[in-house]
């Protein structure tokens, strides 16, 4: 088979896989809520106990407060990320924080959040975690 009809067979079945994927739905962003939240967080830090979860209202993050300090968890994709904050650079951007971690497997996220949101999330990071 001449390698030009291979690799457009190849990039035709990819794109109608993405095409599929799309339209059945299965590329839509997951949503959290708090006890999805918290069911990610212990997935992840399963030691961990849980103190209370504060969803952001975009339903795309969620900042955890645990016994081992603040986490967040986002949705990325169908699936979500915990991370601690611990150590983690923390600055304000357009649309709510810039979060950057000390991890290559995530550096960094940016959460949508409100103003009053950014501010609540911003006083519970500053405290430990302690005024979720």
């Amino acid at each position: 088979m001449p390698l030009e009809l291979l690799l457009a067979l190849v990039a035709g079945g990819i794109t109608a896989i993405a095409v599929l994927l799309h339209v059945t739905g299965r590329s839509r962003q997951a949503v959290l809520t708090a006890e999805s939240s918290r069911a990610a967080w212990l997935r992840q830090y399963p030691q961990d106990r849980v103190q209370n979860v504060l969803p952001a209202a975009s339903g795309h993050a969620a900042l955890i407060a645990a016994d081992s300090g603040p986490g967040l968890v986002w949705a990325f994709g169908a699936d979500f990320v915990a991370r601690h904050l611990g150590g983690a650079a923390i600055a304000e951007s357009a649309g709510g924080l810039r979060i950057s971690f000390k991890d290559f497997s995530a550096p960094g996220v940016s959460v949508a959040l409100t103003r009053a949101e950014r501010a609540r999330w911003q006083a519970v990071i500053a405290s430990g975690g302690e005024a979720a």
